[in-house]
């Protein structure tokens, strides 16, 4: 598995670092694709890169925010329970998530802690379409979204300060230490977010009814206040050897309305977060083509609930743990340039995962080996050249036994044009929790009980993908058309309980009442639907159409369905039509540099399985302005104002049982920040 860390930059000098380019740079450096560092458009993988530059000028402050207003294929749904994310139309429990190669692990409910990412230290945002467990392992199966930081050594010392602030009580506050010298590095940071919660319509429907009304408090957005404090050393003696290391310690707490006996929707408790994780790693670089790498990482991730409001068993403070997991995981990987126009990869990977779940009665741990390799060569044929990948992965999983995915990519590259064809497999083991979950709790009153299944058998999955595209200094157009099937999907299925079934429930749950188990309609069950089917078309555009003027526009078709017996439904939170459109100017005027950004996102109606009615699509647009002043050689300070959701779209439907939300934003909101650095 792939693993970079920011000491590479002494090793790794490929990717320009001004801070404010007069262009953007549409060939930049990535290295998820392959699995070694090479330009974008000579990857025969294709591969989306958000800028740390693009990021900053659409005032994005939240990993969040920069997935959605920049990438179509990516929708997110906040809610306590941590964002539910979906790319090309599957959610979290297929996207793997890396940090720096890294996978971020600790899950809520099959969604990753979105706030354990740093967005201080973003260099670039690499997103990887479709399956790639060749390299990557388990859960790659919708694609891989990897977070690359950015650790400069520029400066002997730099202190960087920014904040942002907009309504309803949202606030981010970073702070970075750095300071290098003699090939030592050491970065400091820390993260504070925040953010109130709200409705945009104070009432719901009285459950059972269609028309009658009752105020409410319950969220649409949650709340939350939450911390982050990261720690790096790095250590580049020479040009060969790059060391680091690295402590992360993130801690989130959920703000809702509390319970009160005037109005429903409000809650005893608030979900508490912590997660803490470490690694170490390093580089040794033979030759500038061959290079040996190994890191080890642990990462603990716990929640629970910690009550706010007295209740018959729990008094204020107390603190409940739902769930507890650890991931320790060490990989190496040697990247040899065996002849002039070729590179190989073999590497090696062992994780365990453990998870202890009280209200899921769960205490089991599993282990996972891997061996995998790939090789890319390139020649010359005709007017460009050829890339052909090949790539296989051997699985040895402690539960589900050993397991093959394969990898095989071609680019045909002629002039500025290239055509690629890709097919990469993907596995995914079942997650503890599915396997044995026992689970009980109830919510506003209503029991809520899932079951495991040791009988579960691996997800896997065919991707197959063309892409055309042209890139040169002033324009990039790039279009892909890929199929995703998926067999054996691990779904949550309904069943309904009789009076039988509801006597064994409670037998089997005494902590349930009579008066609730009376009330239960049906409990869940894991299972293995028939298969998936995704698929999409992807459109980018992106040009510096003059000096100062940049243009992008992201286009995504996606038709996601899955199928159980003989019935094919629509995939749950799938969407068939997303854009994303920014402009951006910039300009300079001796020590004064502005930037103005416009953008937006358009997306039709957000499809809802069951009972569930579809949200309806909608468009937004924000606008940031930046304002960079060299104050001196060693300060910048860096104002910025802008507009969140310009024309005010706001869904002020009445909350219902049956329905659910697409779009999250509270209305139009004036966003201000400013950021001061000393180097």
């Amino acid at each position: 598995m792939l693993s970079v860390n920011a000491a590479f930059s002494q090793i790794h000098k490929m990717e320009r670092r001004d801070t404010v380019a007069r262009t953007y740079n549409l060939n930049p450096v990535v290295v998820t694709g392959s699995g070694h560092h090479q330009r974008l458009k000579s990857t025969a993988t294709p591969v989306h890169v958000l800028s740390s530059q693009e990021i900053r000028e659409q005032g994005i402050t939240t990993f969040d925010g920069a997935l959605t207003r920049m990438l179509p294929q990516v929708s997110m749904a906040p809610n306590s329970m941590g964002s539910q994310l979906r790319l090309n139309g599957l959610g979290n429990k297929y996207i793997l998530i890396l940090v720096n190669g890294q996978k971020l692990s600790g899950d809520i409910s099959n969604n990753v802690d979105l706030n354990r990412i740093n967005m201080s230290r973003v260099k670039r945002i690499e997103v990887l379409d479709g399956a790639a467990s060749s390299l990557y392992g388990s859960d790659a199966i919708a694609g891989v979204i990897n977070i690359i930081t950015d650790q400069p050594t520029t400066s002997l010392l730099s202190v960087t300060n920014a904040t942002k602030v907009s309504g309803h009580g949202v606030l981010t506050e970073s702070a970075n230490l750095d300071v290098y010298k003699n090939g030592f590095g050491s970065y400091t940071s820390f993260t504070h977010d925040r953010a109130d919660s709200y409705r945009n319509n104070d009432l719901e429907y009285v459950k059972g009814s269609d028309t009658e009304t009752q105020p409410s408090v319950a969220p649409l957005f949650t709340g939350y206040r939450a911390n982050l404090l990261e720690q790096k050393f790095t250590f580049a003696p020479n040009q060969q050897l790059a060391l680091n290391a690295g402590l992360d310690y993130s801690y989130k707490i959920t703000d809702r309305p509390n319970t009160n006996a005037d109005i429903t929707g409000g809650t005893d408790y608030e979900m508490r977060y912590k997660g803490l994780r470490w690694n170490v790693g390093g580089i040794y670089k033979f030759t500038q083509r061959n290079s040996l790498q190994a890191d080890f990482t642990v990462d603990r991730f716990r929640y629970g609930k910690e009550y706010d409001v007295a209740t018959k068993d729990y008094a204020v403070g107390d603190y409940v743990q739902s769930k507890k997991q650890r991931t320790t995981e060490g990989q190496a990987k040697a990247i040899l340039g065996l002849t002039k126009n070729s590179t190989t990869i073999l590497g090696a990977d062992w994780r365990q995962d453990y998870m202890n779940a009280t209200s899921g009665n769960i205490d089991q741990h599993v282990w996972t080996l891997a061996a995998y390799a790939q090789h890319e060569a390139k020649a010359r044929v005709g007017q460009g050249f050829a890339t052909a990948t090949l790539g296989l992965r051997l699985n040895r999983h402690e539960t589900f036994g050993t397991h093959l995915t394969p990898k095989a990519t071609l680019m045909y590259a002629p002039g500025n044009f290239r055509f690629r064809a890709t097919y990469s497999a993907g596995f995914r083991a079942p997650g503890l929790d599915e396997l044995y979950y026992h689970y009980f709790s109830v919510n506003r009153g209503k029991a809520q009980i899932s079951f495991g299944n040791k009988d579960l058998k691996p997800e896997k999955s065919n991707y197959v993908a063309l892409n055309a595209e042209y890139r040169s200094q002033l324009v990039a157009v790039s279009v892909t058309g890929y199929v995703n099937l998926i067999s054996d999907m691990v779904v949550k299925q309904n069943i309904e309980v009789d009076d039988a079934t509801r006597q064994k429930l409670l037998d089997e749950f005494p902590e349930m009442t009579q008066e609730q188990a009376d009330k239960m309609v049906s409990y869940a069950r894991y299972t293995n639907s028939d298969k998936g089917d995704v698929k999409g078309l992807l459109l980018n555009v992106s040009a510096n159409v003059f000096q100062g003027f940049n243009l992008s526009a992201n286009y995504a078709y996606t038709y996601a369905r899955t199928k159980s017996g003989d019935e094919w439904t629509v995939l749950d939170r799938s969407i068939r039509h997303t854009a994303t459109i920014a402009a951006n100017y910039h300009h300079s005027w001796g020590c004064y540099r502005l930037n103005v950004n416009l953008n937006g996102r358009l997306q039709s109606k957000t499809y809802y399985t069951g009972s569930y009615e579809d949200a309806p699509g909608f468009g937004l647009w924000n606008i940031n302005t930046t304002h960079t002043f060299d104050v001196a050689k060693w300060a910048c300070l860096e104002p910025s104002i802008g507009v969140d959701n310009i024309f005010d779209r706001v869904d002020r439907r009445v909350d219902s049982s049956i329905r659910k939300y697409a779009l999250y934003s509270p209305g139009r909101m004036l966003v201000v920040g400013l950021k001061v650095q000393l180097k």
